[in-house]
């Protein structure tokens, strides 16, 4: 379904199902009872000026009766959000495609306590294109090549060769070395992450996940003596903290993961201890052209500095 309001300030309407049955008579009389920890005068506000609308464009007033619309669309009332200290590159832009260097810290949509501060809502804003969807993700503490597709007429098209496998990624990681380790090394594992706990996990059962490790140069940190191995990531699947988890349960977890293999408490963001693991290439046969495309990140992991 197409949103009947249009994208504002880089951030799409919600959209809320209206329920079957119930105590409320009309559409806003639901929105209140539902809300009702939120300013109501800001709830009847947005009702009286029009600002809600069904799936077909007409506007949803205080008097609209409940059972009208199945699905109404609002814009929410968005908190102040501090800036991250961070900033994202453009590496390649055109008519169906916009490729990005996305920094540690800055999610790649919003959720949470991020909306605007999110990679979708900071370069729908500065391209002005509200159309603007990633084609793939990037965990918040994550950095590196992130793709969006700018053409609603050819997104499926790019869309298809992440669903298809299509693509060839590398990560860069740096983590401790372990001389018994033997390299490439080939983790295989069956995950799992479920949407109610933070942490994904290895479970027993056919393999779901495989990643390729190679070694690639070793240096030893000034600061604590600790021998480091920058590491070339190659995901053959995609699972969430795949990469993190593989390094993790060989001995290796990536520098300053807060939870691998260790879950930490909580604490505000350090950004002077980035999660050392970073998105360096993607590369694939322009669906579009047919043409080889390959796009390398131009940060640097700071622990193990060119």
């Amino acid at each position: 379904m197409k949103s009947p309001l249009p994208v504002r300030n880089g951030v799409n309407a919600t959209r809320m199902r209206m329920p079957a049955e119930g105590p409320w008579g009309t559409a806003m009389e639901y929105v209140l009872d539902k809300f009702s920890h939120v300013d109501p005068a800001g709830i009847v506000d947005r009702f009286v000026r029009g600002e809600v609308k069904a799936l077909g464009g007409e506007t949803v007033t205080p008097k609209t009766p409940l059972h009208e619309h199945l699905f109404i669309w609002y814009y929410r009332e968005l908190p102040v959000e501090t800036r991250l200290p961070v900033e994202l590159s453009i590496l390649h832009q055109d008519d169906d495609l916009v490729v990005v260097d996305k920094p540690h810290f800055l999610p790649t949509t919003p959720g949470g306590m991020y909306v605007q501060e999110s990679a979708l809502v900071r370069l729908r804003v500065l391209l002005d294109l509200p159309d603007l969807v990633p084609i793939h993700r990037l965990d918040r503490m994550t950095a590196g090549v992130l793709l969006f597709s700018a053409n609603p007429e050819t997104r499926g098209k790019y869309q298809l060769l992440f669903e298809r496998r299509r693509i060839q990624k590398s990560y860069r990681a740096v983590a401790p070395v372990r001389p018994e380790l033997a390299f490439p090394l080939v983790v295989r594992s069956r995950m799992v992450k479920s949407r109610t706990y933070l942490l994904a996990e290895e479970v027993p059962g056919e393999p779901n996940a495989e990643t390729r490790i190679e070694l690639m140069d070793t240096r030893v940190d000034p600061a604590s003596g600790e021998v480091l191995g920058l590491y070339d990531l190659a995901p053959h699947t995609g699972k969430t903290h795949q990469l993190r988890v593989h390094l993790a349960t060989q001995g290796i977890g990536i520098l300053n993961d807060p939870f691998y293999p260790v879950l930490h408490e909580q604490s505000p963001d350090d950004y002077t201890k980035p999660l050392q693991l970073l998105a360096h290439s993607i590369s694939f046969t322009d669906p579009l052209t047919g043409q080889p495309a390959s796009y390398s990140s131009k940060l640097q992991l700071s622990a193990f500095p060119s």
